[in-house]
């Protein structure tokens, strides 16, 4: 499974993006698919995972009520909806899918990673 993850960009504090994470070729439909940050100087840590039915999504506690992650199975893409972006947004962003997990919110569960999308956040 080949993630790409696209989307990022600049935006002012307050200001919203949508990243996006699909796959060339096969399907990542039963795939639970996370996202997760690396932001200059850290680690990367966990943003929002959603199940493979679409039926669960976790969240990291930075990011609730700003962040909304779904997917649309028709397309074969999970989005990420952010809004009410603030500076310590600014990260590259990965996507990353698994098959099969007891922990969505651990990296190390995840097996397949997309190459991830910068996003920052200045006025």
């Amino acid at each position: 499974v080949q993630l790409q993850a696209f989307g990022g960009g600049l935006a002012q504090p307050g200001g919203s993006l949508r990243l996006s994470c699909t796959t060339s070729g096969r399907t990542f439909s039963g795939y639970a698919v996370g996202w997760f940050r690396q932001a200059p100087g850290k680690e990367r840590e966990f943003v929002s995972t959603i199940t493979g039915l679409g039926t669960s999504t976790y969240y990291a506690d930075s990011v609730r009520g700003r962040f909304t992650i779904s997917r649309d199975h028709a397309k074969n893409t999970v989005y990420l909806q952010m809004n009410n972006l603030k500076p310590e947004d600014t990260a590259v962003y990965y996507c990353a899918a698994v098959e099969v997990t007891t922990s969505f919110t651990n990296e190390h569960e995840f097996d397949y990673w997309g190459q991830g999308t910068l996003v920052t956040v200045s006025s």
